[in-house]
């Protein structure tokens, strides 16, 4: 089971609420798990006990403005009122050098989820030599110019009526409008999982599904944006082994298109350990969905390949 909340205070005067779950086995590695947008770290308890019968220690956190992480600048909804994109990326880190000290020597493994692999790719790219593995999940790089559009409005909503408020526009035009893609969905968030048991624990959840403010919507944009760019993507160890899952009924990543673009992308400035995985009968969140002993297993199987 994963540990009961934890702290991590952090010189900003955040602080990181994290679980952590053991290695059952000879430990190989170190995953830190970024979940996404409108969640929190607890709903990878399953899959951080998959990982630990296969010898990894687990760690996740709640990014600012989400799940039990506090914060004086960042209430629910919201990463920071200055910098945001910067001290989440701080606080990564921060939990990998807990990581470390804690299991010194370990290979570490940054995981991330829908948004938390925005964060999660920034996160690599900042720091480079940081870590020997990345895998990103369901996460959309590619917006085109409907995000260049929707950063135009944030920034509008932001003129009006502050960054400290929940943008009226952006959920209609994320949450909304991939429920309502979804034929003869039973509720709004049925785009997430095929799994009716996984959506409804999802809207019963209290520290899921709250909108997001405009100042976190607007980093989200950056996060999104900056990952993508080639000049930053060639920052990127070469040879690190990437490994890229989305669902091709995912609304999200434009039904796992998007996440072949992103390995196409990589390949394209010169990166030669990028697989990409869509499985095909799948929405977002691929760790909740009917079926997803499948992708565990693979993903399994993928570390278990990694390189010393």
């Amino acid at each position: 089971m994963f540990s009961e909340r934890l702290w991590l205070d952090r010189p900003s005067g955040a602080r990181l609420a994290y679980h952590h779950q053991p290695s059952t086995a000879e430990p190989g590695g170190i995953v830190l798990i970024c979940h996404g947008l409108a969640e929190h770290s607890r709903r990878y308890e399953a899959f951080a006990l998959a990982l630990s019968e296969r010898g990894y220690h687990v760690y996740a956190h709640d990014h600012r403005g989400h799940g039990e992480t506090t914060a004086p600048d960042a209430a629910l909804g919201l990463f920071a009122r200055q910098d945001g994109v910067a001290k989440v990326i701080s606080d990564v880190m921060a939990m990998r050098e807990m990581a470390l000290q804690n299991h010194p020597g370990l290979p570490v493994i940054l995981f991330g989820h829908s948004m938390g692999g925005l964060i999660a790719l920034n996160v690599a790219i900042e720091h480079p030599q940081s870590f020997n593995a990345l895998t990103i999940w369901n996460s959309n790089f590619n917006p085109g110019l409907a995000g260049r559009f929707a950063q135009g409005v944030l920034y509008l909503e932001q003129m009006l009526k502050g960054s400290d408020v929940p943008s009226l526009i952006l959920p209609k035009a994320t949450f909304a409008a991939w429920g309502r893609a979804i034929p003869g969905h039973r509720t709004a968030f049925d785009w997430l999982s095929h799994d009716p048991k996984e959506v409804d624990a999802y809207i019963a959840d209290p520290l899921c599904g709250f909108d997001a403010s405009v100042s976190m919507w607007r980093d989200i944009f950056r996060l999104t944006f900056a990952g993508a760019e080639p000049e930053r993507l060639a920052r990127l160890p070469q040879r690190l082994p990437v490994y890229l899952v989305g669902g091709g009924q995912d609304p999200a990543t434009n039904k796992g298109r998007e996440i072949r673009w992103l390995g196409q992308r990589m390949l394209d400035v010169g990166m030669t350990d990028v697989e990409t995985t869509v499985y095909e009968t799948m929405r977002h969140e691929t760790l909740n969905e009917t079926g997803r002993e499948k992708p565990i297993a693979d993903f399994l199987a993928w570390l278990g390949n990694l390189g010393p």
